[in-house]
């Protein structure tokens, strides 16, 4: 063995390194975007590691990039998340990353696309729909369906008005009884039959959310016709390691925090629990 190869050998792949928070946006009341120095790759759909000292760690997906930076959407839940609401701009974030599968970009270019997310789910979907925002001639028709519970949980409004101008779109709120403007009523099941079926039966697919509300919709689209192969989810799981160590995450024999979070259905219709 070099002494490259003994130096790699003995690097801790579950140390966190700190990173500069360079910005802090706040969303709702009960969540904000921090976006954080880092100078690497990551990938759409991804996730990071995130801690502090002594007070824990937890897996959170990307929810934006750009160059030199990377931004996560943080709901205050725990511990954990009570001290990152805590940080101002210019502390530090510990992370260790980029973890994970990612959404396949590349194939869902100059292909319909069928977008369907509830709540802090549009978070890690929302790199990709940047991509078909800036790269115009690499997308057909999108619709985007992000549902959440009323008002004052809504998330990106800036962006979701920029892919209003550019996508089908439609904002369900769930638990509000009144039309507010921009917004509709109801859950993101219900607007699944506003797609047209020669969309539905040739379209690519992003869908996430908790289980049950993946479960509901792809049986929805495949009941009209959706090609299993052409659907892909991300499993919100307790990723504790990230490495395949801990077993923390592992569904029906697969580790998420390695071969997911983003899956194929063909894939996925196996491990629901």
């Amino acid at each position: 063995m070099t002494d490259r190869q003994k130096a790699e050998a003995m690097i801790n792949i579950m140390k966190p390194e700190p990173h500069r928070v360079l910005k802090i946006v706040r969303q709702t009341r009960a969540e904000y975007t921090f976006r954080v120095e880092w100078p690497g790759v990551t990938r759409d759909g991804q996730f990071f590691m995130l801690s502090l000292p002594r007070e824990g760690e937890a897996p959170i997906s990307i929810s934006g990039r750009g160059p030199g930076y990377v931004e996560f959407t943080i709901r205050k839940v725990g511990r954990l998340t009570e001290g990152v609401f805590g940080l101002e701009e210019g502390g530090l974030l510990y992370m260790r990353g980029p973890y994970g599968s990612h959404w396949p970009v590349e194939k869902l270019e100059n292909e319909n696309l069928i977008v369907v997310t509830s709540g802090t789910g549009l978070a890690p979907v929302r790199t990709s729909l940047m991509h078909f925002i800036e790269h115009p001639e690499a997308r057909r028709e999108v619709y985007l369906i992000a549902g959440f519970k009323d008002r004052h949980s809504t998330l990106f409004d800036e962006d979701r008005e920029m892919f209003s101008q550019h996508f089908h779109t439609v904002y369900p709120l769930s638990r509000e009884k009144e039309k507010l403007p921009g917004y509709e009523t109801g859950r993101v099941t219900s607007f699944l039959k506003d797609i047209p079926d020669e969309v539905v039966s040739t379209a690519n697919y992003i869908i996430t959310g908790a289980p049950a509300v993946i479960a509901s919709v792809t049986e929805e689209f495949l009941g009209r016709g959706a090609a299993p192969e052409k659907i892909w989810v991300s499993f919100e799981r307790r990723m504790q390691c990230a490495v395949g160590k801990c077993g923390h995450c592992k569904m029906n024999g697969v580790y998420v925090c390695l071969e997911g979070p983003v899956f194929n259905f063909t894939q996925a219709r196996e491990m629901f629990d």
